[in-house]
């Protein structure tokens, strides 16, 4: 097994002409998302001349992630974690990184990296700080986290997503407007870059396939992924004779608050409401077996599954909610319904499932947009492009 690297690869090399590489640093808590949602800005800094350097939890992902360019390093940070000396452990060891690597830019994704990272650097002196929410999670969803919670984390977060040099980035314009409203970013200084993309090449269109109808929901087990409305909107695409297929395709998150239970999920299953596919590794298969791809969400940054989606040429039933309303357009790419309304849900998963016509033309038409507006490419040059611009910073 690949060890977590210490050499640069390519580091005789110096593609920006700048001299010695910009050093970047990325702070996630999970491998898995830097596997899944950043090889391509990974890619794209380190032909742009930056020495890229991935700090996370290093579980199942370390050989694509340093394949793609970056070195790896070790992180003991862990989203479940609530003991105050772990926590504390993993705030020293990003002030040790930092001082060490002395990064010319660090760039944080997820409310722990932000919050632990941020101070961090300003304890270590690196002035200039990507602050990148990957959504504003169940703080912001409505049912979600108490206003007093809510308060603590804004009051702990400000001083560290408003400070000089500090660039606070979201993936749609809703999620800006409620972080300006709630004084956690500086106007000047805050960017929409909607989320990572996807490979359309790996994502490639495929024709519908015949026969019963595979209806899928691609997302981790949680409440707020409208799973719950899912399961109700099947039972009674059933019970008006509605033939297909319902599947949800995704694992358990046993460290986000809001995760089902393995009771609940395998009750659905022997009631024969759906099946559970778990984490489903090949994506670009499931999804050309797939008729329609449905997504309850009750919030959202911007959902990678329904880039992919709609790159394969799927239709899709969502929420109109931030972060999906950005991938559909109702009626053209797929269907809109309000969150939490398992009867209007199942009513758009009835109408399409019934018109096989309008399932191909929608699915066409997200290929289209997929190709135009979601290309992983384009969202990598636009973090590039954002490196450059927080270089520009002055201390």
């Amino acid at each position: 097994m690949p060890q977590c690297s210490n050499v640069l690869p390519g580091e005789e090399s110096d593609v920006s002409g700048l001299g010695a590489p910009r050093t970047l640093m990325l702070v996630v808590t999970e491998d898995w998302y830097l596997a899944s949602h950043r090889l391509p800005l990974i890619r794209a800094a380190v032909a742009d001349g930056w020495r890229v350097i991935a700090a996370t939890r290093v579980r199942d992902h370390l050989t694509v992630i340093a394949e793609a360019g970056a070195e790896v390093v070790a992180l003991p940070m862990a989203r479940e974690s609530r003991n105050l000396a772990a926590e504390w452990a993993a705030f020293a060891a990003l002030t040790r990184l930092y001082r060490e690597y002395q990064p010319d830019i660090v760039h944080h994704v997820g409310i722990k990296p932000m919050l632990y990272g941020g101070w961090a650097a300003r304890r270590a002196g690196i002035p200039r700080v990507v602050q990148a929410f990957a959504g504003l999670g169940h703080f912001y969803t409505d049912g979600g986290a108490s206003s007093a919670k809510r308060a603590l984390l804004e009051r702990l977060l400000r001083p560290v997503t408003t400070s000089r040099c500090t660039f606070v980035l979201v993936q749609n314009d809703d999620d800006a407007a409620i972080l300006l409203g709630h004084g956690m970013a500086d106007p000047l200084r805050l960017r929409t870059i909607r989320g990572g993309g996807v490979d359309i090449e790996q994502f490639a269109p495929s024709p519908i396939p015949g026969g019963i109808p595979l209806v899928v929901l691609p997302a981790r087990m949680l409440a707020s992924k409208g799973v719950r409305e899912f399961v109700d909107a099947a039972r009674r695409c059933r019970a008006n004779g509605v033939q297909a297929r319902f599947a949800l395709a995704g694992r358990r998150d046993e460290a986000n608050p809001d995760a089902l239970s393995i009771a609940e999920l395998t009750s659905w299953v022997a009631e024969g409401a759906v099946e559970w596919l778990d984490h489903v590794a090949d994506m670009p298969a499931l999804l050309r077996q797939t008729s329609l791809v449905v997504l309850p969400s009750y919030r959202e940054g911007m959902p990678k599954v329904l880039l992919e989606a709609a790159a394969v040429g799927r239709p899709i039933v969502t929420t109109a909610v931030p972060g999906c309303r950005e991938v559909v357009t109702d009626g053209l790419n797929g269907l809109l319904v309000p969150a939490r309304d398992a009867v209007a849900l199942a009513a758009a998963m009835q109408s399409l499932l019934n018109d096989p016509a309008r399932l191909q033309s929608m699915g066409s038409a997200g290929r289209r947009r997929a190709e135009a507006e979601f290309t992983d490419a384009g969202a990598a040059a636009h973090y590039v492009a954002l490196y450059h611009e927080v270089m520009q910073c002055s201390a």
